[in-house]
C-alpha cells in the first residue's frame, strides 16, 4: 500500500512530500534528494504495524 508522508529536509529544513510504500517493510532506509536545496537526504522510515502511522528521519548523506 503507497501513502504519502513529510520530512524536514537536513540540510534547509524544508518540507518535502514523499511516498512510502509499506509493502516494503516495516522500517526502511533510503536517500531522496530535498526538493527545495535538492542535496541529498538518508530517510529512515519507521511504519507503525497497528495503525500505519509513518515517521521519518531525515540525516545528511
Amino acid at each position: 500500500m503507497e501513502q504519502t508522508a513529510t520530512f524536514l529536509c537536513a540540510f534547509c529544513g524544508e518540507e518535502n512530500l514523499t511516498f512510502i510504500d509499506s509493502s516494503l517493510g516495516w522500517e526502511q532506509v533510503y536517500t531522496e534528494d530535498c526538493q527545495v536545496c535538492c542535496r541529498p537526504n538518508v530517510l529512515t522510515v519507521y511504519i507503525n504495524r497497528t495503525n500505519l502511522d509513518t515517521t521519518i528521519e531525515a540525516n545528511p548523506e
